[in-house]
């Protein structure tokens, strides 16, 4: 049987790779990005009574209206938006679900797609399997910050879509107000749209605020704003996210939506629309993984390794260019074998794979594992 892959460049992801790399020697799994702690025994039992009130047949397709209303009235209140719960809020099977989903709804052959790298692994295989072209804008360590004068230029009657990502995986960096209005200056007369990953926006530090799409009405008006639950309660497992956007962008996103998975799990969205009733559960988490980063960050400032700390996110770039000058993958897998602590070299992230010496861990873990993660750091 022949047949020519549509993804011939695709493997592995390095998040599989480094987990099962850490299996293998019992290693200290800092690489894949999730929390190493439960969520909310109360989140828990509000799925299991969903479950039990019968809640487990389809859910309708955009989503349990009760959640929809609860999205719109967190996202409104928190950035001074107007989505409205009926015709703008969908829920979906986690963030990268309705990335894919977007990008379907939108890209076809031809169409040119700007992505800042480095950048999640999901963007591209998406965009090159609906038969986009990836423009790709590299950002630079150690800042990361973004060059939208670089994004200007990449502009060309081509471009369908522009990906962004803040809180930014893998760097931790975020961007701020003069960034979003250099973005709307840019974007302002185009007919492209706009795909805001914000999957951590409750995990910003040092009193800054998450600077959403959604506080900004005309980046609103052409945008997509993708979240996830998964990240923000501690239960990556569920895959549980959800979109919105203006309301004849969400209609061609759920006629793809509907035929790709339709609906997700009925028990977990009568739950949450319970759970999100009660700010706090999300409005502390700022808070709660900045105690994470700053105890990371004081248990290795002994170390070789130099550090910008991370502006939100839960995850640390280190750089090691003053210990090694090895490539960052043979680093992170020699750390793992050697010294039995897991990360992610960032180069695969990288245009080129440029290798800018910085490896990436995860801080959301118990004080105890980051206490012997530190340890192994401060002895390289």
């Amino acid at each position: 049987m022949h047949f020519t892959s549509k993804l011939p460049d695709v493997g592995t992801t390095i998040f599989t790779v480094m987990s099962k790399l850490a299996h293998q020697e019992g290693a200290i799994n800092l690489a894949q990005g999730f929390p190493g702690f439960d969520s909310d025994p109360k989140l828990q039992q509000l799925v299991t009574k969903a479950m039990s009130d019968g809640y487990n047949q389809y859910a309708p397709m955009p989503g349990v209206y009760g959640l929809r209303e609860q999205i719109a009235n967190k996202i409104n209140t928190l950035y001074g938006s107007d989505y409205h719960p009926e015709s703008e809020v969908t829920v979906t099977a986690g963030a990268t679900q309705a990335i894919y989903t977007i990008v379907s709804a939108f890209i076809r052959p031809g169409d040119e797609v700007i992505v800042l790298k480095p950048a999640y692994d999901c963007y591209e295989p998406a965009v090159t399997v609906n038969g986009g072209t990836i423009v790709p804008i590299q950002l630079k360590a150690p800042l990361y910050k973004v060059n939208w004068s670089a994004v200007e230029r990449a502009i060309t009657p081509k471009t369908k879509m522009l990906f962004i990502n803040t809180p930014h995986n893998p760097t931790g960096t975020i961007l701020d107000k003069e960034d979003m209005m250099e973005l709307s200056r840019i974007l302002k007369g185009t007919d492209i749209i706009l795909l805001s990953d914000e999957v951590y926006e409750h995990i910003v530090f040092d009193g800054k605020q998450h600077e959403s799409v959604a506080r900004y009405p005309e980046l609103r008006a052409r945008s997509f704003i993708t979240a996830s639950f998964g990240k923000t309660f501690h239960n990556t497992g569920w895959k549980m996210g959800y979109t919105v956007a203006p309301k004849a962008l969400i209609e061609e996103f759920q006629k793809v939506h509907q035929f790709n998975v339709f609906s997700v799990h009925h028990p977990s969205q009568k739950a949450f629309a319970t759970y999100l009733k009660e700010p706090e559960h999300y409005l502390r988490l700022n808070d709660f993984f900045q105690q994470k980063r700053d105890l990371f960050l004081d248990l290795i400032k002994d170390s070789r390794f130099k550090v910008t700390p991370a502006a939100g996110t839960y995850f640390q770039m280190l750089d090691y260019s003053e210990i090694t000058q090895e490539e960052d993958v043979e680093f992170a897998k020699r750390l793992t074998k050697d010294h039995k602590l897991a990360s992610i070299p960032t180069s695969v992230f990288n245009l080129h794979q440029e290798d800018f010496k910085m490896l990436r861990f995860c801080f959301a873990k118990d004080d105890e594992t980051l206490k012997k993660a530190a340890t192994i750091l401060c002895e390289i």
